[in-house]
């Protein structure tokens, strides 16, 4: 409460204040202004970005300020108060009011919390009551405090009206007579102090260091500064200007530094997508981040040439600033940025334009893909088929017009293919990057191809080597047609003249009947000959057919005659020989018996005939 009273002392000469001590100084910037205030100098300019990084880098500056003023900062880092420690941030704030509160003051060769602690002994020498030995309990009862403000103003209190046995009420009236007529604010709580066997030191110094500041030397300062204010003011004023050349020099060069990395980059991006946001972002460059940046250059300079003007009419030396922040350090800066943006827009227009044709390049590449691999589909199933196998002649070359009509179809999207690994290959040259995913399509294409072609090729070896096939098969079943119709008649009649009823009276007859079966069956072994060789045709074709897989459907097309058909005929008429041979064995013996009785007849006929002659005579 005590340090967040006395920050805010001084922050509200700045126009603000904290609430929450531990809090309100994480992110730097009313630490820097607290500092800038107390101290009456300039730290570096902050950042005010709202990231963990920004927040860290302002307070380091903030403790680099307080290094600097010969402070040893011990185990107090800026994480500790970016992360809101409070114990880290009580300390680092006792710091400074030890630093630029309480050590310079100096009492008679005694100075800091020595010296401030004189001061308040000789102040409250004459006061009744009243003993400052220390910090602590010296203070509890109130009177102490009312004691330095009655000996500088006695007007404000009425100190022998107050009682020793009423510290709260002392207490009270010193922080509001303090707060309302010597502007300093209420650090301490009257109960605390009262009800503490031993009020805080650190609170308690901090508090009366209020006092002293308030009271001590007043007059002498106003004389002192009386006398220099003009110099103080002029010679302030310039340090100011060389401190702002300093600040506003760095921040510019660091601008110039950062940023020629990014307008000298000329990494491609992969889309167009993020292209376009590098030349919005180089479009927001120009429009928005580059024109402060010349205001600054200008005004850089004006501050320059202006603070020269004034070091040269109070005789003092020229201004040298930092080694690397002269005017024209910053002018060969500036010009090297010049350098790396031009040509920038330029170079983000022709990678878009680039990436526009890759991306154009590729989708007719996706296109032309598509439709290759929709035409494919089902392609090498189809040329896979064996459908040649159970075909006809007539249904093979039905199937080698197709084919024929596939082969020229194939042919004509032998361009296409082209056009696609052309395309590839441009993307590839092009720097596409998506090369590997087009590559491996443009390969599964190129290969697919390879197989259709390789396939095409086949089937149609395959379609012309059974078509050959079933043409000489079909010559054979001709040829077979040929030979077994007539050699079928020839059967059929031969079967009929061996069931042929036959009727003969004489002997004569009868032979020329077995002559003529004689002669029929002289005509047996080349018959026999002939179904072997129509049977050998049927089996030829038969064997092509096996060899080569082909299964034929059906029957011989020229003819009904089947070696079935012939095979049982030819074992017919051989069954019907011999009954025939038997047949007319039976009746060649029964005409020779007849002829035998004719004969007998015949003589006798010789002998009776004269005597009945002359009996009739």
């Amino acid at each position: 409460q005590t340090f967040t009273a006395w920050c805010n002392s001084h922050l509200r000469k700045a126009g603000t204040q904290i609430e929450n001590i531990d809090e309100d100084f994480r992110d730097g910037l009313k630490l820097m202004l607290l500092l800038e205030v107390i101290s009456g100098e300039r730290l570096p300019k902050p950042e005010r970005g709202k990231m963990r990084v920004h927040k860290i880098n302002n307070v380091n500056k903030a403790l680099d300020f307080i290094a600097s003023k010969g402070v040893k900062l011990v185990s107090i880092g800026a994480e500790e108060i970016v992360d809101g420690n409070a114990k880290m941030t009580l300390g680092m704030i006792w710091t400074i009011i030890l630093r630029f509160a309480i050590q310079d003051i100096s009492v008679e060769e005694t100075s800091a919390k020595e010296g401030l602690l004189l001061w308040c002994q000789r102040k409250t020498a004459p006061y009744k009551n009243v003993n400052v030995q220390n910090f602590h309990i010296s203070w509890k009862d109130g009177l102490a405090f009312n004691a330095l403000i009655h000996r500088h103003r006695p007007e404000l209190i009425e100190y022998d009206k107050l009682r020793k046995d009423d510290p709260v009420t002392n207490l009270n009236n010193a922080f509001e007579v303090a707060e309302k007529y010597l502007d300093i604010p209420k650090m301490l709580d009257a109960e605390d102090i009262v009800n503490t066997a031993r009020p805080d030191e650190k609170a308690i110094m901090t508090y009366v260091s209020s006092f002293y500041h308030a009271f001590s030397g007043a007059q002498k300062a106003e004389t002192a500064a009386n006398r220099i204010c003009k110099v103080l003011a002029v010679n302030q004023e310039n340090e100011h200007l060389m401190e702002d050349y300093e600040k506003l020099a760095s921040d510019l060069l660091e601008w110039i530094k950062r940023t020629i990395p990014w307008l000298e980059d000329r990494s491609p991006q992969k889309t167009i997508q993020e292209m376009q946001q590098k030349l919005e972002d180089f479009r927001d460059y120009r429009r928005v981040h580059k024109p402060p940046k010349v205001q600054e250059k200008c005004q850089l300079e004006i501050n320059f040439n202006t603070l020269q003007t004034k070091l040269r009419l109070s005789n003092r030396p020229a201004f040298m600033p930092s080694e690397g922040k002269m005017v024209s350090d910053i002018n060969n800066g500036w010009q090297h940025l010049e350098q790396a943006e031009k040509g920038y827009e330029e170079w983000l227009l022709n990678e878009i334009r680039r990436l526009e044709r890759l991306d154009h390049l590729a989708e007719k590449f996706r296109q032309k893909a598509s439709i290759h691999e929709a035409w494919t589909e089902g392609k090498e199933a189809m040329l896979k088929q064996k459908d040649y196998e159970t075909a006809t002649l007539s249904d093979i070359k039905a199937l080698i017009r197709k084919h024929e009509a596939f082969e020229s179809d194939l042919a004509a999207h032998q361009d296409r293919v082209e056009q696609i690994a052309a395309i590839a290959q441009e993307l590839n040259e092009l720097d596409y990057y998506d090369s590997p995913s087009v590559n491996a399509r443009c390969q599964k294409i190129c290969d697919q191809w390879d197989v259709l072609g390789s396939l095409t090729h086949s089937r149609r070896e395959a379609l012309e080597k059974t078509e050959k096939q079933l043409e000489t098969i079909d010559e054979l079943h001709l040829e077979y047609a040929k030979r077994a119709a007539p050699f079928n008649n020839w059967m059929e009649s031969a079967m009929e003249d061996l069931q042929d009823m036959f009727i003969v009276h004489t002997i004569e007859e009868i032979e020329g009947l077995i002559a003529a079966h004689d002669q029929f069956k002289s005509t047996l072994p080349d018959a026999d000959k002939e179904r072997e060789a129509i049977l050998g045709i049927q089996r030829e074709a038969q064997r092509i057919a096996d060899f080569n897989s082909i299964k034929l459907s059906g029957n011989n097309p020229y003819t009904s005659v089947t070696p079935q058909i012939i095979n049982s005929k030819w074992e017919r008429v051989q069954q019907l020989v011999p009954k025939r041979d038997h047949a007319l064995l039976d009746e060649q013996s029964k005409q020779q018996s007849n002829e035998h009785l004719r004969r007998q007849f015949a003589s006798q006929a010789n002998i009776v005939g004269p005597w009945i002659q002359t009996k009739m005579e």
